[in-house]
């Protein structure tokens, strides 16, 4: 891959993304199950690897022995290893939904750990209704398209963290969610923001404190294409009255409030695709923060430094 963006049309892939987003709800939900507890569910998104994404080591908080889970997007298997050194591994192409549960099951078993998950259906998708075990119509895998979904993620993941040094506040980990499908990373403020009761344990938990977050997902039924996006929580007024940069940036409506979105399309042909970047999630923070009265110049982190005595130069 030489660009660093280069052309990935959700309608390419689509089918290969509706199967790969329920085999990572599977490995996802494992991970949910199998570790400590973070705050705003930073236990619960994959990072990242040289070869695919991974969930890191889990498993002690329970009693199972600790092991991690990889999607290798180059050898294109999925790889369950445990701290004893022993390894299961099996091709991710040539599975349904169905087969690749009850083979991911069997692979932990191996490992000692207790494959079963609560819920074994998937999150907040159009068949959420159907098991895991039942779902043999999901069964796509482009292994070229896979590998390619790795590698913009992987671009996108260092730009995000180049992004994220600058603040030196409250931040989560660049982290990839298996629930939305997308990259992320988010600001915090200190101050709480009440959710109602109804609002349910997820958003309560993600949403408790002023937030500024960012992003990249490939698109959906609704957005058929991909994108870079922010939003800020609580809604500050006014936000859609600031200008985002580039200029093809944009505001739009999202459920009660509105995104910054900025199109793949358009940061990939620009002259500079990282600068682009890197200005509109610049710009959807500024307008986020100084109008929820964050102190910006507090909270800034020049070159990702804090030390007043080290030369930055």
């Amino acid at each position: 891959m030489t660009e660093l963006f280069p052309p990935f049309p959700l309608a390419d892939w689509y089918d290969t993304k509706q199967t790969l987003h329920r085999f990572e709800q599977i490995v996802g939900k494992t991970r949910l199950r199998h570790s400590p507890r973070r705050n705003h569910w930073w236990h619960v998104p994959f990072h990242l690897t040289g070869t695919g994404i991974t969930t890191r080591p889990m498993g002690v908080v329970d009693g199972n022995p600790v092991f991690s889970v990889d999607f290798d997007f180059v050898r294109h298997q999925l790889v369950a290893s445990n701290i004893d050194g022993a390894r299961v591994s099996f091709p991710l192409q040539g599975n349904s939904v169905a087969s690749f549960y009850l083979r991911f099951q069997s692979a932990l078993d191996s490992l000692g750990v207790d494959g079963s998950i609560p819920e074994a259906h998937p999150f907040d998708l159009p068949d959420a209704d159907r098991p895991f075990a039942d779902d043999h119509e999901h069964a796509a895998y482009d292994p070229a398209h896979a590998t390619r979904y790795w590698q913009i993620l992987s671009q996108v993941n260092l730009i995000l963290e180049e992004f994220s040094a600058g603040f030196s506040g409250k931040t989560s980990p660049v982290h990839h969610f298996w629930h939305t499908f997308d990259l992320a990373v988010t600001r915090f403020s200190p101050h709480p923001v009440p959710q109602p009761r109804e609002a349910g344990p997820l958003i309560r938990e993600a949403y408790s404190r002023e937030a500024v977050s960012f992003g990249f997902w490939f698109g959906d039924d609704a957005v058929p294409e991909p994108c870079f996006y922010s939003y800020t929580v609580p809604e500050p007024r006014g936000l859609t009255e600031r200008r985002l940069w580039p200029a093809s940036a944009e505001w739009v409506e999202s459920g009660r409030g509105h995104l910054a979105l900025l199109r793949y399309a358009d940061a990939r042909t620009a002259p500079d695709p990282r600068a682009t970047v890197l200005e509109f999630l610049e710009s959807a923070y500024r307008a986020g923060a100084e109008l929820a009265g964050w102190d910006l110049d507090a909270l800034a982190c020049p070159g990702g430094i804090t030390d007043p005595h080290l030369d930055q130069s």
